[in-house]
């Protein structure tokens, strides 16, 4: 990179930051970068925080270093390093419920190549993005948790909203297994009418108090005999599985002024049967798009692993 485009960056990174160099002040940096990259042959990033700290005394800025961040490369998400700056283009495959108050959204990011988990922190103060719409995201801090690749987006990231399709990686399978568990935060719940999180007593641990808009789901553990799988289960699936839709669920639950009610009447329908599942994994989830009772015996013994069998 030339010395004229890092000066470039620097306006710009600075312009955000809310200093606007002047001219003089323009053409004096730009010589300082010539002296000490050309002459002194400092490495480019020691010269920009030599300078940053120089302009940072000027201004009484502390730490304004640490806000410049050039632009990161584009990078594939099966490209992702640890404790590397990048940027990804990529499709919001899922949000996942968060209790974190630190974390402002966290969810499933897909592009061609794979698909990878996203943290938001709170901090980073940045635009809430949607399931099913496509974004840069820029200067990001790539990272892995429990060997499952993830970027972070933090305040030096940017979130920018793009108009284009991006395919990403079809993982459908098909699961034979019996319901074992149905998980908390499962039956009646309440979601927060902005961002779609699920509202614990009335608070979403964004927008704080608010009216939950109710919604019927089912999170529970499919147990084939050799795996487990989490899975996600809708008002279409409930509904076709126990007849109980939304509206019923809200009757009940009002009749007996009682939620608890819906999720304990769906576990007498749903808990220690089996079931043929379809759906995509989406990171830890397998989110059903068809599930029917198994009915058949002898079709599940042939289904299981011979070790189950025997």
């Amino acid at each position: 990179m030339n010395l004229e485009k890092i000066m470039e960056k620097i306006s710009e990174k600075l312009s955000k930051a809310g200093i606007e160099l002047s001219q003089k002040e323009k053409e004096e940096t730009l010589a300082k970068l010539k002296l000490l990259i050309h002459e002194f042959k400092i490495p480019e990033k020691e010269a920009v925080r030599t300078i940053l700290n120089h302009i940072a005394r000027n201004h009484n800025i502390s730490n304004i270093s640490e806000k410049m961040v050039f632009d990161s490369p584009e990078v594939k998400l099966d490209s992702l390093e640890n404790e590397k700056r990048v940027t990804v283009k990529a499709k919001v495959i899922q949000l996942w419920d968060s209790e974190s108050p630190s974390i402002s959204q966290v969810g499933l990011i897909g592009d061609e190549t794979g698909t990878a988990k996203f943290v938001i922190w709170k901090k980073s103060e940045k635009p809430k993005v949607q399931e099913g719409k496509c974004y840069l995201f820029k200067n990001v801090v790539a990272d892995s948790f429990n060997g499952r690749k993830q970027i972070k987006v933090t305040k030096t990231s940017e979130i920018i909203e793009i108009d284009e399709e991006i395919e990403t990686p079809k993982r459908e399978i098909e699961v034979i297994g019996a319901m074992v568990h149905i998980q908390k935060n499962s039956g009646l719940i309440a979601r927060c009418p902005k961002c779609k999180r699920v509202v614990s007593k009335g608070v979403c641990t964004e927008h704080g108090k608010v009216k939950g808009k109710p919604d019927l789901r089912i999170k529970a553990i499919i147990d084939d005999g050799a795996s487990v799988y989490e899975v996600v289960l809708n008002e279409e699936n409930i509904t076709h599985l126990t007849g109980i839709d939304l509206n019923k669920a809200i009757k009940m639950a009002k009749k007996t002024l009682d939620r608890s009610i819906v999720l304990a009447e769906l576990k007498k329908k749903l808990l220690g049967r089996y079931y043929r599942v379809k759906g995509t994994i989406a990171g830890r989830y397998l989110l059903v798009s068809e599930i029917n009772h198994f009915e058949d015996v002898e079709a599940i013994l042939n289904f299981l692993p011979t070790e189950v069998r025997e």
